[in-house]
Formats: C-alpha cells, structure tokens, sequence
C-alpha cells in the first residue's frame, strides 16, 4: 500500500460560540496517489476538512500533517505553493490572460519567464486547450475552457497534491462529464493525490478511488464505490449510495420503455 501523503488526526471546528461543531474528532489517511471524495450534506464538514489540508482553516484540536509536517509548522503561503487547489467560481484574474493566470505562481517562485513560458504551453495541452488561448482574456472562454485554466493554474508549479472544492459544479451536464473524466486522467497521468469534495454521488462513485461519507462533522463511511455500492449498515448513507442506482434504473426504464 502506498504511504500516507495527508494525515487527519482527531481534528475540532466549531464556528462561533454555541454552534455545533463543523468537524468533531474526525480522523482521515489519504495515501499517495489516491483520488478521495468527500460527499455529504451542506454543512456536513467537507469543505472546512479540505481547507484544513492548506491551512485556510485551522483546527481548534488534532493536527493535520502534509507529507509527514505538522501543517500548522509551515507558513500558509508557502504550503499552498505546495498544493494545488480548483474550486467551483474558479477566480481566474479579470485584467490577466490566460497564460498570466496559469503562470501566477511560478512567478511567486521567481521562475525564470522561459521556464514559465514552457510551463503554460504544457499545461494547455495538458487541460485540452489550444496554445493560442494563451493570450486570450478570461471573459472571452466558456464556463468550461475557465475551469480548464483553473485546473492548469493549480497544477503549475508541480504540486503533488490536489484540492477540488466543487470544481465542475457550476458546467453543464456535457462539459461537466467530459472534464471530470479529463481530469482523472491528468490525476493518473502525473500521479497526484487528489481531495475532492462533490455533491454529486454519481460523479464520486465514477471518479473516485474512496468515498468519504460526512455526517453533521463527522465521517459516517470511508470506502470504495463499488463497497459502498453493494450496501452500508448505516441506513443514510445506504440511501445516498442508492441514487446512483435509482439513477440507472430509471434510465434503463426510459430507453426499453
């Protein structure tokens, strides 16, 4: 098996005085090379767990370590040049071109403008872009070329590991599917760890290596798709790992209806 690139240990959030907790005592190992997708309800804890990861959420108890460090020994800006994070309003800057979007943090890393150069032709063609998009503005792609950018932005300075809040969220169902799967081939072809919280439990049962069930803060499942498929003692999360399955059948239902 391989080794374990992020460890969660029995980590606390609550926000604000009487509230109920965000996260309560949530343990998680993610080994190298896994693609793990949170899923739950709003407010289930997924994303204040994937922020955690880069420190844009600290824990109030337990620790989180990164490749064996103690997050919360690295300074912020230095962990997430680290770590590459795509997110649903992906923010790509309005005054900067594609090619300045994606090259962002090379420049914080004082990469030379020839190696930068290099880098965004590579990642064109790696999200499936044509190289003259480069000077393009952001306002002048679709939905779907951003979020391609965005996923580019993410991966240029060779992180290892990927967060993915929601990343295909907001496309159509086409260009949706189309870039989920282009992604999971860019998570095998360059062997990253990638942490992606969804809504969509078809999605997670077709991209993921291991669902992470969240309930109310805390983890209700931690397996395969195809194990949590087959049934789950805990009756939510037997239902959610139903909809797929309802899903299938309906479809099934409609074309030999």
């Amino acid at each position: 098996m391989a080794a374990a690139l992020i460890e969660i240990e029995g980590v606390g959030k609550t926000y604000g005085a009487g509230a109920n907790p965000a996260l309560a005592d949530v343990s998680l190992s993610i080994s190298e090379g896994e693609f793990v997708a949170l899923v739950g309800g709003s407010g289930a804890g997924k994303t204040t767990l994937l922020k955690m990861i880069n420190a844009l959420v600290r824990p109030d108890s337990g620790r989180v370590t990164v490749a064996g460090e103690a997050v919360s020994g690295v300074a912020p800006h230095l962990l997430r040049r680290k770590i590459g994070y795509a997110f649903q309003e992906i923010g790509l800057f309005p005054h900067m071109t594609v090619a300045g979007n994606i090259g962002v943090t090379p420049r914080l890393l004082d990469w030379s403008p020839s190696d930068i150069a290099k880098r965004v032709d590579e990642l064109l063609e790696l999200v499936a872009l044509p190289k003259a998009y480069a000077d393009r503005m952001p306002d002048a792609l679709s939905g779907g070329q951003r979020q391609r950018v965005g996923v580019a932005r993410a991966l240029a300075a060779r992180p290892s590991i990927m967060l993915m809040d929601e990343p295909f969220g907001a496309l159509d169902p086409v260009t949706r599917e189309g870039l989920a799967r282009d992604y999971r081939d860019l998570h095998e072809k360059l062997g990253l760890t990638t942490v992606m919280v969804t809504h969509d439990i078809l999605e997670a049962v077709l991209l993921a290596d291991r669902i992470v069930v969240f309930r109310e803060g805390r983890i209700a499942a931690d397996d395969t798709p195809r194990a949590l498929l087959a049934g789950h003692p805990d009756p939510g999360v037997a239902a959610l790992m139903d909809v797929p399955r309802r899903q299938a059948e309906r479809v099934e239902a409609l074309r030999h209806g």
